[in-house]
């Protein structure tokens, strides 16, 4: 889940998150015997920007913003990258020479999958991704401070409504409504790992008013923090 939005994604599918973005998630439907297994792979931009190099040379055409993530089908040839690679589990002697052979593949059928373009904005110094991606590592540092647009955009080196514009179509939010999300979740784990209670947490996170945020976090979570924790727990 990404702000409003719900993303599903099960078998022969894959999600890639291009940008770091405040998610929240659960396993739909797992039991022992069919249990619920996958594996998580780390783009690295430095291989993905020597294959663009290799495969798709720039054209210098007009770039546009993609969200930072997306959900697709895994075509054969991509399942098989996955089930070879995890195969080698079973011959840990092979892992150092096969899988980085098997993990530049996985990566190569990225880029030239549905989603290439925003899997090749990932490696692309100055794509408006990577301006995005800079401010999103800005937000997260500092998230309770108080932030002005203008601010944001200059960091991205864009006019305050082009950088609105780029935000929204990578995150689904706009910058204001990202900080709210990383306050309100950073809250949410203050209370149910460090025991803190609502006011406490509020006033850690950046807010000035507890009724604001107790509004603020029943909206986003479905009841109230002090009901939300318990649920938690029980659960």
């Amino acid at each position: 889940m990404l702000g409003e939005e719900t993303y599903q994604y099960g078998a022969a599918q894959y999600l890639v998150v291009s940008v770091d973005l405040p998610l929240s998630g659960f396993v739909v439907e797992a039991t022992t015997d069919r249990p619920y297994l996958g594996f998580k792979l780390s783009l690295d931009p430095i291989q993905l920007c020597d294959i663009i190099a290799q495969i798709r040379p720039s054209t210098g055409k007009k770039e546009n913003s993609v969200r930072g993530l997306f959900v697709s089908d895994a075509d054969i040839a991509l399942i098989d990258c996955a089930i070879r690679l995890t195969r080698l589990l079973d011959t840990p002697q092979d892992i150092p020479f096969l899988a980085p052979m098997i993990i530049r593949e996985i990566f190569y059928r990225l880029l030239i999958g549905e989603q290439s373009e925003a899997v090749r904005q990932i490696a692309t110094s100055g794509s408006n991704m990577q301006r995005i991606a800079d401010v999103i590592k800005l937000l997260k540092t500092d998230f309770t401070r108080s932030l002005r647009v203008e601010d944001l955009a200059a960091q991205a080196n864009m006019s305050p409504a082009s950088f609105h514009r780029h935000f929204k179509k990578v995150t689904s939010m706009s910058p204001l409504q990202y900080q709210k999300q990383l306050r309100l979740l950073e809250a949410r784990r203050l209370m149910l790992t460090a025991n803190a209670d609502a006011t406490n947490a509020a006033y850690r996170v950046g807010y000035e008013s507890p009724s604001q945020f107790s509004r603020e976090y029943s909206r986003m979570f479905g009841a109230s923090p002090i009901k939300d924790i318990e649920l938690l727990r029980i659960a």
